[in-house]
């Protein structure tokens, strides 16, 4: 059992690490494209250019039908039992499957482009960009099931890759085709051929990857793996309609109860927020083909590593998000301005949410997801959702943004409750409840000293910022040893991990070193006290 579930979570470390390296790098290619395109065109302009993807966006979100989660778990699960035969039908299958859907909604997108201006967005003027842009629903849906299978085949660099050429082709297309004078037509082809060179790679790279495995023929039906693939996918289609409509109900409901700098604000602490979804949807992404290994009828194995997942997750989140609550109104006025006056309290609340992440708040979906159990996601977003839309509107009347927040953290909580009870009952899920009180006590004890410096000394914004976070995760780093956190046992098996990931194994081996020399430090003098 401990050799396979160190396998898996080699793999899970191994995908986190890509996953998570691509999407930072995909994130600045794609930040620093929206600053050159938005000052060439100018603000009217790029405000033309945002509105006519608002609506080809909504309708790439009807595409998924939870198929592509789907196909890393199925992928996932075929590659471990080496039935090449059956990954190849069932992504064949996706891929048409998504492929026809995206052509629907294209045609359709393309076909009433001027009716949807005009209903949606009162501008029949965009028509047109509505209609360049439609080009990108199909390829979307392709580039996603392409990244999916990466990710099932533990294949995540690729995945890496394949948004990095997308965010590339993104920046260099919008802005030749902008400087030739193509304008906000320029900007939206460059957006939608970004999309089609990603997934002519992303395709590419699976035929040849497939290619080079074994072929194993499989005597199971193949209807049977598409039927159980929907199966599996409904309930996480209706999940993710939920789970996407959340931001655009929670839009509305400021538009009506709250002012214009409101909502300026809480946009503003949700672009920092994005530093931690950064982090965290690579790891619960990861951790999806992970438990997809695992046989859901092990209940130790899903015991135990769900326990270490759990614990993992938390120790990487909860600092992160500790720092960005400290931080949270230098950040601020470092990037935004001290006008902004509201968005680090409100970034500062939002942060909150993370504080869940030891109740499994990130790894609990990942865990229904891989064992299978869709049904049970769909009912966690379905208790978060009915919760936001019962009471939001009545408490953020009351207490604006702050009511809002407030509403969502709620609901997320009694939504994660539920999924932990039902995993307590169904595979007895057990938390490693003393650690996970150090990590939190330790979490917020390292802020201390950065607190005292901001005011004390009131340095300049950015030198606090950089120092203070800096002495906060050296400060974190040592205090995990020394309050037993983690043990030499588990910095072993990190090390062990982390050593076969080459460019991981040079950023985490400085400090898994230091970490070991101090646990056998206090260890040593322990026995000579005794």
């Amino acid at each position: 059992m401990a050799d396979i579930l160190a396998k898996v979570a080699e793999d899970s470390a191994r995908g986190s690490f890509f996953l998570i390296s691509g999407t930072v790098v995909s994130t600045i290619i794609m930040a620093i494209s929206s600053i050159l395109i938005g000052r060439l065109l100018g603000p009217e302009p790029y405000g033309q250019y945002t509105l006519a993807l608002v609506i080809p966006q909504l309708f790439y979100l009807l595409t998924d039908l939870g198929i592509n989660q789907g196909v890393t778990k199925f992928i996932a699960t075929f590659n471990t039992r080496k039935e090449t035969d059956r990954i190849i039908k069932v992504l064949k299958y996706s891929i048409l499957l998504k492929a026809l859907v995206g052509v629907g909604l294209f045609t359709l997108n393309y076909a009433l482009a001027e009716t949807l201006a005009q209903l949606f967005l009162q501008r029949t003027d965009l028509t047109p960009f509505l209609q360049i842009a439609s080009f990108s629903i199909l390829f979307q849906a392709i580039f996603t099931i392409a990244t999916s299978a990466f990710v099932g085949l533990d294949k995540t660099e690729y995945s890496a890759l394949t948004s990095n050429v997308q965010a590339i082709a993104k920046t260099i297309i919008s802005i030749i085709l902008v400087l030739l004078g193509l304008g906000v037509a320029g900007a939206i082809i460059g957006y939608t051929l970004s999309y089609g060179a990603a997934a002519g790679a992303g395709i590419l790279i699976i035929a040849l990857i497939l290619r080079g495995k074994k072929t194993t023929k499989s005597h199971r039906d193949t209807q049977n793996d598409l039927a159980s693939l929907v199966r599996y996918g409904a309930p996480l289609y209706l999940s993710i309609l939920l789970t996407g409509f959340t931001p655009l109900f929670k839009n509305f409901v400021l538009a009506n109860y709250t002012t214009d700098a409101d909502i300026g604000n809480y946009k503003a602490a949700l672009n920092f927020a994005t530093l931690i979804t950064t982090l965290s949807i690579p790891i619960t992404t990861a951790l999806l083909p992970a438990f997809s290994k695992i046989d859901s009828e092990a209940t130790s194995k899903i015991r135990q590593f769900f326990k270490h997942a759990n614990k993992y997750t938390t120790l990487l989140i909860l600092p992160m998000t500790v720092l960005l609550m400290v931080y949270s109104t230098q950040a601020v006025h470092i990037i935004y301005g001290s006008t902004y006056q509201s968005a680090s309290l409100f970034l500062a609340t939002y942060c909150l949410l993370y504080f869940m992440v030891g109740i499994g708040y990130l790894t609990l979906t990942s865990m229904y997801n891989g064992l299978g159990e869709t049904k049970t996601t769909f009912t966690m977003s379905l208790i978060t959702f009915s919760i936001l839309a019962t009471l939001s509107p009545t408490v953020t009347a009351h207490y604006g943004v702050q009511g809002l927040i407030g509403t969502f953290l709620l609901a997320s909580l009694v939504g994660t409750i539920y999924g932990l009870v039902k995993a307590k009952r169904k595979f007895t899920i057990k938390f490693e409840y003393q650690s996970l009180a150090k990590i939190y006590a330790v979490s917020i004890v390292s802020a201390a000293p950065s607190i005292l410096i901001t005011h004390l000394a009131s340095p300049p914004e950015l030198i606090n910022l950089v120092a203070g976070a800096t002495l906060y995760l050296a400060i974190y780093i040592t205090l995990t040893p020394l309050t037993k956190i983690i043990t030499l046992s588990e910095l072993e098996s990190i090390k062990k991990t982390t050593e076969k990931i080459r460019p991981l194994r040079l950023t985490t081996r400085p400090i898994l070193n230091y970490q070991q020399k101090i646990l056998k430090r206090r260890t040593k003098n322990a026995q000579q006290q005794s």
